[in-house]
């Protein structure tokens, strides 16, 4: 019985499938040449529809070949018209099937109006693009068949297929056209009218930390920020601490006109090192003051039990989600923040960290540096598609250790090209205390005592004055000032705070 409806169901499959193939691909002959006659008419056509369309979006292949001809044409600075491109195209042969210099003439003698040119090329371009749609779905299909390849997993297929999808829909964006200034100003305008009614007053999402807005103007859209350090800095504790204090902060509110305002904002966080729990376990370490060490053991007191569960009530009403899938490629990062943003709404993205990512499915390769490019590309990429900041962590190299001065420069990024190149903002995290307590004086060859007493005096006196100091490192600013912030870093909980150093506390 079920053998018989299984071979009922993939017959009824295989004829609706013959059926299918015998119907032609979407396309419109008519609209094609309405629209080569109308730019061989009149060559400012071509201004309207050139960066909207390229050869191979046309179906039939003489119009291929016309339209490319005009573009050579006109790029030149040369009018195109049937006349001047009559001894071009006369000598192509899929030209000359369809009547050559003769076809072109018809083409321009068959034009209405040029006014609906721009319709003509947004539906030349919508039909290339559900034609390019049905070739990726017989891809998907023909793959998933394949069953000779058993590395190749319906997961990399799912990614691969996403990857397509996406560039399908991100080529030649007829959407992204020129903005006059004064759009520009008037989008201008509202951002700071907005900022000026959030109670921080800033442009972007912010840190949570004072002087980091100052001079950030908190973390903007479409921005790829790049916090680097070397190991034991405290990269992920100052990121978490970020996507805390932005997601503790969102607020969404009317204003009397009724104009949304939104402060703070919903965060994305991912781990790609640490577990979500671990990652948890450090937010509730740093909220309830109570050292994450105690809580793995268990060694926790009544009161402190309290704290504990008084922090997780508050962390339960933060909008702040992780994802802590191992092995993440760009392709896969991308396709779970766009669905975050649609279910939930998203203000920015945290990912830790950058070499942990692996390149596209269809772009992996044995050079490291081009995969990073392609990464780098791929989170100013999605910045940009979601309008909303991307801060991503990055390693340094081990050069820094061999310097005298371990403060990071732009040069110690590993991989640096790239990541120096496509990020709105590059940081560096860096705590002179860690590397003051490895440094111990050593008594010099014909040294006297009291000169290197001298030296281990001042050694101690710079570990006292570096004590809970952290400096966060403003190497590259697009669209701001450079320069050093200094934080209070407490250690036991892995916490940031601002630094006051008019007070004793040396604290918050």
């Amino acid at each position: 019985m079920t053998t018989s409806v299984i071979q009922n169901v993939h017959s009824l499959v295989e004829s609706d499938g013959e059926e299918r193939s015998l119907r032609e691909a979407p396309h419109n002959l008519e609209v094609e040449a309405a629209l080569l006659g109308a730019i061989l008419r009149n060559n400012r056509t071509f201004e309207q529809v050139g960066d909207l369309l390229s050869s191979e979006n046309f179906y039939a292949p003489e119009h291929q070949r016309i339209f490319s001809a005009i573009k050579q044409v006109t790029e030149k600075g040369q009018i195109a018209n049937a006349t001047t491109l009559a001894h071009i195209l006369d000598a192509d042969p899929l030209v000359k099937e369809v009547g050559g210099s003769t076809y072109l003439y018809e083409l321009v003698a068959n034009v209405i109006s040029v006014i609906n040119a721009k319709d003509y090329a947004s539906t030349i371009r919508d039909l290339y693009l559900k034609r390019e749609l049905i070739g990726l779905g017989e891809m998907v299909v023909n793959e998933a068949y394949d069953f000779e390849d058993f590395d190749d997993t319906a997961e990399r297929q799912i990614e691969r297929a996403e990857h397509r999808l996406y560039t399908l829909a991100t080529t030649g964006e007829v959407d992204r056209g020129v903005t006059t200034l004064k759009s520009a100003v008037e989008i201008a305008l509202v951002a700071a009218e907005q900022a000026y009614q959030r109670e921080s007053h800033l442009v972007g999402v912010t840190t949570g930390f004072r002087d980091i807005d100052q001079m950030l103007g908190g973390l903007h859209r479409s921005d790829l920020l790049i916090l680097a350090g070397r190991p034991s800095m405290g990269k992920t504790a100052l990121a978490t601490n970020m996507a805390f204090n932005a997601a503790k902060a969102y607020k969404r509110t009317e204003d009397e006109s009724g104009n949304v305002i939104e402060e703070g904002g919903k965060v994305l966080f991912f781990s790609l090192e640490m577990s979500a729990e671990q990652l948890a376990g450090r937010i509730l370490s740093e909220r309830s003051e109570v050292s994450s060490d105690k809580i793995r053991r268990g060694e926790i007191e009544n009161e402190e039990f309290e704290r504990l569960a008084i922090a997780a009530h508050e962390m339960s009403q933060i909008p702040l989600f992780i994802d802590d899938t191992p092995a993440l490629t760009i392709t896969g990062l991308r396709q779970r923040a766009r669905r975050v943003k649609r279910q939930h709404g998203l203000h920015f993205i945290v990912v830790d960290y950058l070499q942990l990512l692996q390149g596209p499915p269809e772009k992996r390769s044995d050079n490291r540096v081009q995969e990073v490019s392609d990464i780098t590309r791929g989170l100013k990429t999605l910045a940009k598609e979601l309008d909303v900041p991307v801060l991503a962590l990055s390693q340094l190299s081990r050069q820094v250790e061999q310097r005298e001065d371990k403060r990071p420069q732009l040069s110690d990024l590993r991989e640096s090209g790239s990541i120096e190149q496509d990020a709105d903002v590059v940081t560096f995290i860096y705590r002179p205390e860690y590397y003051l307590q490895r440094e111990h004086p050593t008594e010099r060859q014909n040294e006297a005592p009291d000169k290197f007493q001298e030296r281990v005096e001042r050694h101690n006196q710079r570990l006292a004055d570096s004590r809970n100091i952290a400096e966060v490192i403003i190497a590259k600013q697009r669209h701001g000032p450079i320069g050093i912030i200094e934080l209070f870093f407490d250690g036991n909980y892995t916490r940031f705070a601002d630094l006051d150093r008019h007070h004793d506390d040396g604290g918050f």
